[in-house]
């Protein structure tokens, strides 16, 4: 098959017309650029919006291998990782491009697999994919898709708006992608309970952007940072402290913990708090909110069956991050600032 034919063979017929339809879709795949209007759930003259755009690229052997992520893992991660940008803004997505380049060992089937994990994605959250580009490559794969959505005017979550004083939270619990990440790289598998390993295989191959959770987020007011979980806990937290121009702690007895990574790093003889604070890809949020609403934030998301979870304090500084820990007596037993070892591509 020729480019164009490939094109139509990996796009066609993906998604409902009612959805697109929805999502403000005039025209999309097939022709020189997408045509879209506002979507009728955002028409109205009580709101107006402001536009979100978002970006990210997956190389082949840096954010990826096929040895350890099936070819519809990858596509799905590829727009799960765009889409839990637009919850990090307290966002709505609406529409995504897909650009992929192709070596030439990947067969038409292989990509069209990478497609099904994207097309999965996009029609799990409601995101429409309106266009892209197909190009070949000379080495490795690689998937770049831009996100387009909306969020309501001045209402966009920064990263630069903690305050001394907020409460500092996670939307769920960090590290397990990363230990996901040890199972399929180092361990023999069969030794360990599925029970144990499983939910960790998944959290690393089908992460879950937060939308919602963004969404109740935004909606609280409150929320006056905000930023997603990619290169670990420590390197997002570093990055709201260093653009709001505050120290925040954090307490290591609060950070939530899964029983099934905690087994699985006793089992492994691995360093539990070294997936926890420094590994990424989790796409959970983390943020801060103000103190005295912090109950009814957590109330919101309680009704909708999610978890917020307060791990430490936001306080006056220069962009630096400590963790405290305590004994059983609730006496401080060390405080130490934190060296930012998350994931960096020009480190």
């Amino acid at each position: 098959m020729d480019e164009f034919s490939r094109i139509l063979y990996w796009n066609k017929q993906r998604q409902d017309q009612s959805l697109k339809e929805s999502l403000g879709v005039i025209v999309d795949i097939g022709d020189d650029a997408a045509v879209v209007s506002l979507p009728d759930q955002v028409e109205s003259k009580q709101k107006q919006y402001e536009t979100l755009y978002t970006v990210d690229t997956m190389v082949e052997e840096i954010h990826f291998s096929s040895a350890t992520t099936d070819y519809e893992h990858i596509g799905y991660k590829a727009l799960a990782s765009n889409l839990s940008d637009i919850a990090a803004m307290g966002g709505i997505p609406l529409h995504a491009l897909i650009a992929i380049s192709v070596p030439s060992h990947y067969s038409s089937d292989h990509i069209n697999r990478i497609y099904n994990g994207i097309y999965e994605c996009a029609n799990r959250y409601k995101v429409a994919i309106v266009g892209g580009d197909t190009t070949s490559s000379p080495h490795s794969l690689t998937i770049s898709i831009t996100v387009i959505g909306i969020v309501e005017s001045k209402k966009a979550i920064l990263r630069s708006g903690a305050k001394a004083g907020d409460i500092v939270f996670v939307t769920g619990v960090p590290g397990q992608s990363a230990a996901g990440l040890h199972v399929l790289q180092h361990a023999d598998k069969s030794q360990y309970q599925k029970s144990i390993v499983e939910p960790l295989i998944r959290a690393h191959q089908l992460p879950e952007p937060h939308l919602l959770a963004g969404r109740l987020l935004n909606a609280s007011n409150e929320c006056h940072a905000l930023n997603d979980i990619s290169d670990g806990l420590i390197s997002e937290l570093a990055e709201i402290a260093k653009a709001s121009h505050v120290d925040i702690t954090i307490d290591e007895n609060q950070i939530p913990l899964s029983e099934h990574m905690s087994q699985y790093a006793a089992l492994s003889r691995q360093p539990l708090f070294d997936w926890v604070l420094y590994g990424g890809e989790d796409y959970i949020l983390v943020g801060t909110a103000a103190k005295e609403h912090f109950s009814s934030i957590q109330a919101s998301f309680h009704e909708q069956q999610l978890q917020l979870y307060a791990i430490g304090v936001v306080e006056q500084g220069n962009g630096a991050v400590w963790i405290e820990s305590w004994n059983d007596q609730q006496q401080l037993k060390a405080r130490n600032q934190i060296v930012n070892r998350g994931y960096n591509h020009f480190k």
